[in-house]
């Protein structure tokens, strides 16, 4: 399997749910497309990615990612830096600090690797292109995985590993300015009203017109510091004007949209 083939396949590997006649939902597509995902190689020490390898040999066996901090462990064969919204991003938020995989366990992040090695080491044309396309795919498996397994913590992860309750939270993400009631929600999920108000807490740790509001506001956020104006932002996320989404900006933040300016607020 060559380059191509890994890259091309990043359109389905983030999820390979689907729902027959209902049609396709993907878990991880909405949050791709709101949050860039860049990797780039970088110097020893200031990475959080980072392929080990066998001491004999120098064949990668294992690999790490810090979705939110650094690599603390010494003496990778290689490291890069993915950045992928920080905190921001909720599912980057509600990982764990550490993601890692024994390559012996999975063939296919086993190939990544050693085709990211051989990239790094060959100094080809076009390498730091390839190393990002590459590592964005294998961040992607790893992310995958961790859904799959599921968590027993409240939070995102828990609602996307249950195959009910995804189906509400992947809504959400794909139309985040639609009047969401909670019965829409429960009937997407296949659970009765009550049942789905139950549950959906248990899950994620939060409502979910809480969780609607929070998603919401991340977006508005996100928007405002790329300069988008606010009342366009307000139109986009289904507020009823530009006043209501200051309000509920100001809740959440601390601050008014209008005066955010990139890096000036914390977080």
């Amino acid at each position: 399997m060559g380059i191509s083939d890994f890259v091309n396949e990043k359109s389905d590997i983030s999820d390979q749910d689907s729902e027959n006649a209902e049609g396709h939902y993907d878990r991880l597509s909405s949050l791709m497309a709101n949050f860039e995902m860049r990797v780039r190689p970088v110097e020893a020490g200031q990475g959080n990615i980072a392929v080990y390898g066998r001491t004999s040999d120098g064949a990668p066996e294992f690999v790490a990612f810090w979705p939110l901090g650094t690599a603390c462990q010494r003496d990778p064969i290689l490291e890069m830096r993915a950045e992928w919204g920080g905190r921001a991003n909720p599912l980057m938020a509600a990982l764990p600090s550490k993601l890692s995989i024994m390559l012996e366990s999975d063939p296919q992040v086993r190939r990544l690797c050693e085709m990211l090695v051989e990239e790094a080491r060959a100094g080809r044309c076009g390498a730091d292109g390839a190393l990002s396309r590459l590592s964005e795919v294998m961040i992607i498996h790893m992310m995958r995985r961790e859904i799959e397994r599921g968590s027993t913590t409240p939070g995102l992860i828990s609602g996307l590993a249950d195959k009910r309750l995804s189906r509400a939270i992947v809504a959400m993400h794909n139309e985040p300015g639609r009047r969401w009631n909670n019965r829409e929600l429960a009937e997407l999920s296949h659970l009765s009203l009550s049942r789905f108000a139950e549950l959906f807490p248990l899950k994620v740790g939060l409502s979910p017109q809480a969780y609607l509001r929070k998603w919401r506001l991340t977006l508005a956020r996100r928007d405002v510091e790329g300069g988008v104006q606010v009342q366009s932002v307000a139109r986009k996320l289904g507020y009823s004007s530009a006043e209501a989404l200051t309000h509920a900006f100001k809740r959440e933040f601390g601050a008014a949209p209008r005066s955010l300016r990139a890096g000036q607020m914390a977080g």
